[in-house]
């Protein structure tokens, strides 16, 4: 996702656009305040991608065998050390 930063007066004299750039071309914003970072204007819902859809877009790349199995291996001791978060919101 593309970051830009604008003042929050910039934002505000042209919040359509800003909003249509969030919408459409998946463009955040950090609003600045007198020089400082004040809010942040994101998609309302970022695209993101489930396990499935993954493995589906792996199951056409024509990975060979024992590469598949690697990945799937190194994709396994990624989440044993990385861990599940407490929260799903944190």
């Amino acid at each position: 996702m593309k970051q830009t930063t604008i003042s929050v007066t910039e934002a505000a004299r042209n919040f359509a656009e800003c909003v249509n750039l969030v919408r459409y071309q998946n463009v955040s914003f950090v609003l600045l305040r007198n020089g400082s970072p004040a809010a942040r204007l994101v998609p309302a819902e970022e695209k993101q991608g489930r396990g499935a859809d993954l493995a589906r877009a792996l199951s056409r790349t024509g990975l060979p065998a024992a590469e598949a199995s690697a990945w799937h291996r190194d994709l396994g001791e990624a989440r044993r050390s990385t861990g599940t978060p407490a929260s799903k919101w944190k």
